[in-house]
């Protein structure tokens, strides 16, 4: 049997579908006020429920809400680990960590955000293997998995020995600066990581500013624009390929958040599940337009959580509108999608139109 810890941030990711671009510091309680729930739990729960070989497994989880509320009952040996109080703290997932490794664990499996990530790091550095769940809001770093399924594959290689590992880049963004629609990203450390080829996600990488790359966004834009329709909203979503519609319309757009236009006028700005059902209320006719994020493909679950498995069923698949320039698709083979509802996640899959240019669309795959 093989020693594995496992680490859940039973608040990362709470801020999501209330639009607050994060939990750091004290968002949570505000997190908890707008009605948001735990992610994480979930997420984990579906991690452990899809591992093929628990017997080989002898698990060593934090406390409570941490990570043995989660494990009961998953047919997995486990034993307690550490003491936290009612309100979590990164401090928490450091100390856990440390006694983890202090008992020998051969990997640790945490649930979380960016921000769990750097207090893993803090905690273990580059002395054992992780396996990271996504969980969070942001996920820019390079060390998460697909999906929490994409994870259980992953912990079964494992536990097979036929994985190896590599250093992946852990990056943290200022949520302050996020919160005024500026996005500053920050290298802080590596973490060891098991790699199996499309299980694990690529590090974000930022739209390329050159004249071309421009001219590319500034043609989608004016597509996109002469196809807009009257009497109808559009939501769309973070990056600077769609902040070029709104550039063209001579319209604000909050570069990090979620928007709304009904005929070329600004009728919701960085708006929470809350805000988007309400809207989606007034309007008969809706479609939301996103971009995948570069380097990973994301184009739900990552950064845009405020589009709920509910929001987007109410909007419908058909009323989706990709974009994107060239530049990056060139280092895309799929699209892909992590909503947190695995069944939803299957039921966007299959191919989508991206379009790429002044009247110039490609064909690609949407995985999960």
């Amino acid at each position: 049997m093989k020693k594995i810890g496992l680490i859940i941030n039973p608040i990362a990711g709470m801020g999501g579908s209330v639009g607050l671009k994060g939990t750091d510091g004290d968002i949570y309680q505000k997190a908890l006020k707008m009605g948001a729930k735990a992610i994480t739990p979930k997420r984990v729960s579906e991690l452990l429920s899809h591992i093929k070989h628990k017997e080989k497994i002898f698990m060593l989880v934090a406390p409570g809400k941490m990570g043995a509320d989660v494990i009961k009952g998953k047919g997995i040996e486990f034993e307690v680990i550490g003491k936290i109080g009612e309100i979590t703290s990164a401090e928490d997932t450091k100390k856990i960590a440390k006694q983890m490794l202090k008992r020998g664990i051969e990997l640790l499996i945490f649930c979380g955000g960016d921000g769990t990530a750097r207090d893993i790091y803090d905690a273990i550095g580059l002395e054992k293997p992780v396996v990271a769940v996504p969980g969070g809001v942001k996920m820019f770093s390079s060390v998460f998995s697909i999906n929490p399924i994409a994870a259980a594959q992953i912990i079964d290689g494992f536990l097979e020995d036929v994985i190896e590992n590599e250093d992946r880049e852990v990056l943290d963004i200022d949520e302050k600066l996020v919160r005024k629609d500026m996005l500053k990203s920050t290298l802080y450390g590596y973490l060891k990581v098991l790699k199996i080829r499309n299980l694990v996600q690529a590090g974000k990488i930022g739209s390329k500013f050159g004249r071309t790359i421009e001219e590319n966004k500034h043609e989608i834009a004016q597509f996109v624009i002469e196809d807009m329709k009257k009497d109808t909203l559009y939501l769309l979503g973070p990056g600077t390929t769609v902040k070029t519609i709104t550039d063209n319309l001579g319209l604000p757009k909050t570069l990090l958040g979620i928007d709304a236009i009904d005929n070329r006028k600004i009728v919701g700005k960085d708006l929470n599940e809350k805000s988007i059902f309400e809207l989606l209320g007034e309007f008969d006719k809706a479609e939301l337009i996103i971009s995948p994020i570069g380097g990973q493909g994301f184009i739900f679950g990552r950064g845009n959580k405020q589009f709920t498995p509910k929001v987007i069923k109410k909007i419908g698949k058909k009323n989706i509108k990709i974009i994107a320039t060239e530049d990056k698709m060139r280092n895309l083979h799929c699209l892909r999608v992590d909503t947190g509802d695995s069944e939803f996640d299957n039921e966007l899959k299959g191919f989508a139109k991206v379009i790429i240019g002044y009247k110039e669309e490609l064909v690609i795959q949407i995985e999960s």
